[in-house]
């Protein structure tokens, strides 16, 4: 049921509307103290995003078919599609699967570990975070394999040392409430970093991404990502673009790369796709809600789309 108080913003951002809907629910969390020489292995996380930041010390980020990242103190590492990754004190050194070393245990999200030949210290806060609607995933599809900020040569950067010192000092005196305070900063940088990149990097200006920052294209995709049950037609599209029927098709066709009435179609399946997976509503109840008249009719849409019927995908994923 929708809030009854809830104002959806402008339709003037839809950029800063899907970067809402990245909504990242944190998975664990965890504390580092590493005294060289040592190595971590992180293993791959499907459909998982996940972040490195170090607090004090340095030490290597490896990814294969990437560059070796020297990260230093007051600096962040997020890597968007859960590849694995080693983190080394050294490029040389040997490393050990995440899992195999002992922690220690806080709550069910945050832990702390101790490892390393007892040399100098490295103090990192790593985390894995999910997202669980339909535009992050494709904004997240977007981004590079590595996104780093780094707080002492970011010219605007006052606010992220700042944060990035929080975080530190809560790591290190674990007052009470440290791990809510500690998850909620590492989410906000998270959303920063993806920030920082679509405002600097060229192909953050492209395809879907360029689509939502047009003024008039922007503001229909908003709507489809607002109201996908409505049953819109390119018309109605156009005029609430400001554009005529023809220009705005040929427009939408150009920036996104497909008509409108098959991005609608295919985002009211996504949608569907994701409510099956992540509820225990009826097929029917999903049908309606992503728009179909009829529970057949989905039926035959969802399984040309994805190759399987509705209810097949909650029996895969169980």
């Amino acid at each position: 049921m929708r809030d009854s108080h809830f104002q959806p913003a402008p339709l003037s951002d839809p950029l800063g509307e899907v970067l809402h809907m990245l909504r990242l629910t944190g998975t664990l969390y965890c504390r580092a103290e590493l005294t060289a020489p040592w190595g971590l292995i992180m293993p791959e996380l499907v459909e998982s995003m996940m972040f490195v930041i170090v607090t004090s010390g340095h030490g290597w980020l490896v990814m294969d078919g990437e560059e070796p990242l020297l990260v230093g103190q007051g600096s962040m590492i997020l890597l968007p599609h859960g590849k694995s990754y080693r983190l080394l004190s050294n490029p040389d050194a040997h490393a050990v699967p995440l899992f195999d070393l002992p922690v220690e245990s806080i709550s069910e999200r945050y832990e702390i570990m101790r490892h390393g030949g007892g040399g100098e210290m490295t103090r990192a806060t790593s985390g894995v975070v999910q997202f669980d609607h339909v535009a992050a995933r494709r904004l997240v599809s977007l981004l590079p394999p590595v996104l780093r900020l780094d707080a002492w040569n970011d010219d605007g950067g006052h606010w992220l040392q700042s944060t990035l010192g929080l975080i530190a000092r809560e790591a290190s005196a674990m007052r009470p409430g440290g791990e809510t305070v500690m998850t909620r900063l590492a989410d906000v940088l998270v959303i920063q970093a993806i920030r920082t990149w679509l405002d600097e990097a060229p192909e953050a200006n492209l395809g879907w991404l360029a689509a939502l920052r047009h003024r008039q294209v922007g503001r229909a995709l908003a709507l489809i990502h607002r109201r996908p049950e409505q049953d819109w037609s390119i018309a109605e599209l156009a005029g609430e673009a400001g554009m005529s029927r023809s220009a705005f098709s040929a427009r939408f066709t150009e920036l996104v790369g497909q008509p409108a009435a098959q991005y609608l179609s295919q985002w009211r399946l996504h949608l569907a796709r994701a409510q099956l997976l992540e509820t225990r509503e009826s097929v029917g109840t999903v049908a309606r809600r992503a728009g179909y008249q009829s529970e057949a009719a989905f039926g035959r849409a969802f399984k040309q789309f994805f190759g399987i019927p509705p209810g097949g995908v909650r029996k895969l994923a169980a």
